[in-house]
């Protein structure tokens, strides 16, 4: 009985667990799926947006009270315009997901549905965190020592 009590605690604490990256994981990671430089947007940019959006944690979330959305994941895709989380009123879900696909271990469907994002006209440089921390700024220090 303990046993199978300790293998339940296990699963739900694996659950509940982010995954962080480090700075040169995700840059790295990144970088292998062709985000350096696409439509325009360096590699730097993407390292400074998801510290700033989410602290390179998967599972962050925020709520837009105002907007009455909610931002999802590394890079804290809104669910308005970008994902399904079933209770967003009016949402467009231009991705074509699940929001919960944005808080995977696995940034894989993160990585595409920010492609998305960056393709909107509005895009990257809508994007608040980026043009408070990130815009006009030197960014080598996000990519420093990472090998890309």
């Amino acid at each position: 009985m303990k046993a199978l009590l300790a293998l339940g605690f296990l699963l739900l604490s694996a659950t509940v667990h982010a995954k962080v990256y480090t700075r040169c994981a995700l840059a790295k990671l990144l970088k292998q799926n062709g985000m350096d430089g696409y439509k325009g947007v360096s590699l730097a940019d993407w390292v400074c947006l998801a510290q700033h959006e989410s602290n390179f944690n998967t599972k962050a979330t925020n709520y837009n009270s105002g907007g009455q959305s909610t931002d999802y994941g590394i890079f804290q895709i809104n669910s308005r315009y970008w994902c399904n989380d079933g209770k967003t009123p009016k949402a467009v879900n231009a991705c074509g997901i699940s929001c919960s696909v944005l808080l995977q271990d696995d940034i894989t469907e993160a990585i595409k549905c920010a492609k998305r994002v960056v393709s909107d006209p509005q895009g990257f440089r809508a994007r608040v965190a980026w043009r408070t921390h990130c815009q006009n700024q030197d960014l080598s220090k996000y990519v420093k020592d990472c090998g890309v």
